[in-house]
């Protein structure tokens, strides 16, 4: 692909604005050595304005979602794409959200451009674990573990039972829980078909990778053994 049009691709411009970028000395190599539109270069070397260029189709991202915003590209309020970059709203191909938080959910939220990424992990035949924490109304009644992980907890208004999942109580309204699926409000409904109701819920994990040092509001790019980690099972909590 020419660097004109992958630069475009990338969100940084039309193609007459990328060609006029290069025109300008904007776009150089790695060592500050000004591009020309035809140079054969690896796209890993490029800057622009100083700044690497952005990764190109395959990107991963993770981002630490905050309370508040929402994972829509529309909305009356914030949305997930105000944190990233203007330009990543209008790359091609598309950088969509793995799934959804909903606007009161905080945590671990990811984004691809890979289409066949993007099912494999949201697939409930790959089984990848994601991993809450609830912190509850009222306490715990003390069956809930033996329940979720039943797989015959059936939600209000479905007819398939929930597969098995796995709760871990941290203290009288304070749970853990690690599940393979992605159902609408699942864990929220979860804990109401119980009784009980989520004040705060927040995803640590998605596979074995977690939040790490990531703060509300930031976020990173993925590299091949962070993609592999959400593949790998949940990590143990640490005590």
């Amino acid at each position: 692909m020419k660097l004109v049009k992958l630069i475009a691709n990338l969100g940084y411009g039309s193609r007459k604005d990328v060609a006029w970028m290069f025109r300008e000395g904007r776009i150089t190599d790695a060592a500050g050595e000004v591009l020309y539109a035809d140079d054969k270069v690896d796209p890993a070397q490029i800057h622009v304005d100083g700044e690497p260029l952005d990764p190109p189709p395959g990107l991963v991202l993770m981002m630490h979602k905050p309370l508040g915003v929402t994972c829509s590209r529309k909305d009356p309020g914030r949305v997930v794409y105000d944190l990233l970059p203007p330009r990543y709203r209008i790359r091609e191909p598309a950088l969509s959200t793995v799934g959804r938080l909903d606007r009161d959910t905080s945590g671990l939220l990811l984004f691809t451009d890979d289409g066949a990424l993007l099912h494999r992990i949201i697939s409930p035949k790959a089984e990848v674990t994601k991993v809450y924490e609830a912190t509850l109304a009222q306490d715990l009644r003390g069956d809930e573990t033996a329940l979720f992980a039943s797989g015959t907890l059936l939600l209000e208004s479905e007819t398939t039972p929930l597969a098995p999942a796995a709760l871990e109580v941290l203290g009288p309204r304070h749970a853990r829980l690690t599940v393979t699926e992605g159902r609408y409000h699942q864990v929220r409904r979860m804990f109401a078909a119980t009784g009980n109701h989520v004040e705060t819920l927040e995803r640590v994990a998605v596979g074995a990778l977690t939040l790490g040092e990531l703060q509300p509001g930031a976020w990173r790019a993925l590299d091949a053994e962070d993609v592999a980690r959400l593949f790998a099972a949940a990590p143990a909590r640490e005590r």
